[in-house]
């Protein structure tokens, strides 16, 4: 089972029922919903109901408050309650969407309104909006508008974990958590049936790099059930797009999924649009893909002041370095050793896929090139006591010693003695890349002692220090540890949450380790600066496969040229003078904070320094980007006006007034609690718990929703989608209505409209 998998079918068995309960709905003569909600036969994509865009879905406890706030149906009064509750897609009436791609980041910003069709007048129900995103996306923030008898509107906060503790007086905790890796979700509560709901959600996502092009993909397909009912409702969609590659090449653009009209075009900055008024919403998501064109490796640095409000006052400077797009250069012959975890907790799924990606990656080595495995549970499995050349013959002997040796039930995990082993095979390399590939799904107690270690032998190694990669699944293992250990080792980290993502992501983890084209950067650092910081503090190699990134924070005067040094796979110093530029045209404290909280929070960890916590808090409060020591919550404002910002928590309590015992109006703060991955899990790594089976479920089971409304009406109008069955339900007396729904409830098996006639006999 995957990672949040018990989560997500729970929320799209719920959809289905909130489906089905939204049948219920009249919607005056002559109007009737899209076809998708009278038929059964849905698309691959609608049938597993978990959101494909940004959708927000009326919470239902009752079904005898779904009707139509403008035109009620009178039917019967339902018994029973959802548990857990329907979740029933609001009409989608506007949707608008601008994208910002600043060199390897996207800043996304998704609006659109939604009515609370569903929910007779005067009744409320909690909205729950969820949000679909990219690669490594992460929440920056969250606008709410409602439009109903008493204006309201929302607007999201970061507070530190502390502060966050003491909003749990006044506010439910959990309301925000993400239900897939890469789908959010958040709660609204108490929303009056008929309001329209205005949302903008913010995010940023990672632009993968593959083949050259930097390729955007953002969730916006939409299912059919989200079109308003009605001939007459006008539905425009809108689509900005903006390109800032940072570097001073011409931008090139491979494909794009929408006709996006180009509005302007510069050396490094592009800009399109795409407005239209459609028929029905967008069904496809939005693919953008372009390349920056240089036929060898270039690159430069920017400069640029901090922001008003920073904290830490030093200049920020950005360096970049790409490998260009024709592949002139050789890249280093290859020594690899992969790690791999066969525990008890990888079997099945994971290591499979695992096995998979690695005799991939085998089959991508060249025959000059050498590799060794070494399997770790409790004890260590070495497939060659020394490195092998990568034959065909030594492949195909991999292959079957893999296949005899990741079935296993130990359940312990060293992961110390296994790098330890990987490290001695490679103390000898002298003119290739020496590569260290860790996976593992797990924690270990010992972790800052591993990095520690590995430290050491990289000091006291030969010429060519291994480089070492590393590769999490799941959420239990420590993704700090594993992001440190890739700092140390000069290499690159990545993770999956999903067990069907493991061969993808980890070839192209692999593709980046094995196409290494500049090894052993340095920047000269010039002598009339006083200080400079680099995020990380080791420059990684340059591969084909991903271009060079990093930060840094410094005080004096940058020249106006900075020189790079390398070693190309020939062996020879590579020596490049890069231009240095003031970067007035994009937002240094969006583009680098992730990368920068990232190697922060690894240090901290590391460290265990209370002082280095503060400062990623600090860093989180002022940019808005998410952290393991911050918190996110929804502030209800009042209508029109804005919070101001900063705001301590003080002032927050100052501006709010406490829910007293027993006071059923609506909250002022909503707890979406703290968006990081946390540290891993020890327990569940002791005791060989797999990614995903241990995740909370719903007392009752979703597939159990002991309802009146699902289980007899919503089933009546699901085999016959017509109005005459509300007409002849409307019909019955009350006391018999009531023994049929009860019957329905209890034995939950009507399979059609004559046996419920069967039960009672007053028709």
């Amino acid at each position: 089972m995957t990672e949040k998998s018990v989560i997500a079918d729970e929320f799209s068995s719920s959809v289905s029922c909130g489906l089905m309960l939204s049948k219920r709905i009249y919607y005056g003569k002559g109007a009737s919903p899209t076809p998708a909600l009278m038929s059964r036969s849905l698309s691959s994509t609608e049938s597993c109901y978990l959101p494909t865009a940004v959708m927000a879905y009326a919470v239902v406890s009752e079904p005898s408050v779904v009707d139509n706030p403008d035109v009620p149906s009178y039917q019967p009064y339902v018994h029973g309650r959802c548990e857990p509750p329907a979740l029933i897609p609001l009409h989608m009436h506007e949707v608008s969407m601008e994208v910002d791609c600043w060199m390897d980041t996207a800043f996304v910003t998704a609006s659109g309104a939604w009515r609370v069709h569903c929910i007779m007048a005067g009744r409320r129900c909690d909205c729950r909006v969820a949000v679909p995103m990219g690669e490594q996306g992460s929440i920056l923030g969250v606008e709410v508008d409602i439009s109903e008898t008493e204006k309201s509107s929302y607007n999201s906060k970061w507070v530190t974990l502390a502060d966050s503790k003491d909003m749990e007086k006044v506010a439910k905790s959990g309301d925000g958590f993400f239900l897939t890796p890469h789908i959010y979700t958040f709660r609204i509560p108490q929303v009056e049936g008929g309001s329209y709901v205005s949302i903008k959600v913010r995010w940023s996502q990672k632009l993968p790099y593959k083949d050259s092009q930097f390729c955007l993909t953002v969730p916006f397909s939409f299912p059919t059930y989200v079109i308003p009912v009605g001939k007459k409702i006008p539905k425009r969609e809108k689509i900005q797009l903006n390109v800032n590659s940072g570097s001073g090449t011409e931008l090139m653009i491979q494909c794009s999924s929408h006709p996006l009209k180009e509005l302007s075009r510069e050396v490094r900055k592009l800009s399109f649009v795409y407005e239209a008024e459609v028929p029905a919403w967008s069904t496809s998501d939005l693919d953008f893909a372009y390349t920056v064109t240089s036929s060898d490796l270039f690159g430069g640095v920017l400069l640029q002041s901090p922001a008003l409000r920073d904290f830490d006052e030093r200049e920020m400077f950005c360096l970049y370095l790409f490998p260009g797009n024709k592949q002139i250069r050789r890249v280093f012959r290859r020594e690899v050793v992969f790690v791999v975890d066969i525990s008890q907790s990888m079997q099945g799924l994971p290591i499979e896929n695992v096995k998979n990606a690695l005799l991939a990656s085998l089959s991508k080595l060249n025959p000059q090139d050498s590799f060794n495995i070494i399997a770790f549970n409790s004890e260590s499995h070495l497939f060659s006591p020394k490195m092998v050349l990568a034959t065909h013959g030594s492949i195909l002997k991999a292959t079957q010693w893999l296949s005899s040796n990741i079935l296993t039930t130990d359940g312990g995990t060293n992961i110390m003695q296994p790098l330890k082993q990987a490290m001695k095979l490679l103390s000898d390399t002298s003119e290739s890349i020496p590569l260290v590939f860790l996976i593992t799904d797990g924690s270990v107690e010992d972790e800052r002692e591993i990095c520690n270690v590995v430290k050491g032998c990289l000091t006291s190694g030969g010429s060519v220090s291994p480089r070492i990669f590393t590769f999490g699944i799941g959420l239990y293992c420590n993704h700090y540890f594993l992001q440190m250990l890739a700092q140390i080792g000069r290499g690159h980290y990545d993770c999956t949450y999903n067990a069907d993502n493991i061969e993808l992501r980890m070839e192209r983890l692999f593709t980046t380790a094995s196409s290494v084209v500049l090894a052993d950067i340095t920047m000269n650092i010039p002598e009339n600066l006083d200080s400079l910081e680099l995020f990380p503090s080791r420059i990684p190699d340059l591969s084909l496969g991903s271009p060079l990134i990093m930060s840094g924070r410094y005080k004096g005067d940058f020249p106006d040229t900075i020189k790079v040094k390398g070693r190309l796979a020939d062996m020879s110093t590579f020596i490049m003078d890069l231009k240095v530029q003031n970067a007035k045209d994009m937002s240094f404290d969006r583009i680098l904070t992730r990368r920068q909280i990232d190697i922060l929070t690894c240090h901290a960890w590391l460290s265990e320094s209370k002082e280095l916590e503060d400062k990623v808090a600090k860093i989180s409060l002022q940019t808005s980007f998410p952290s393991e020591y911050t918190s996110l919550i929804l502030l209800q404002t009042e209508s029109e006006k804005k919070v101001p910002e900063p705001m301590l928590l003080q002032e927050i309590f100052n501006k709010i007034s406490l829910p007293k015992k027993g006071d059923s109006k609506t909250q002022k703060l909503v707890s979406l609690g703290c968006l990081g991955v946390g540290f891993g899990n020890l327990t569940a790594t002791a005791k060989n718990i797999p990614p995903g089976a241990n995740e909370p479920k719903s007392p009752e089971g979703t597939e159990i929703l002991v309802n009146a409304a699902t289980n007899c009406c919503s089933l009546v109008l699901d085999r016959c989608c017509c109005m005459c069955c509300i007409q002849t339900l409307s019909y019955m007396n009350n006391q018999c209505y009531i023994v049929l729904s009860q019957l329905c409830t209890a034995l939950a098996c009507c399979e059609c409209i004559n046996c419920c006639y069967e039960l009672c006999e007053c028709f």
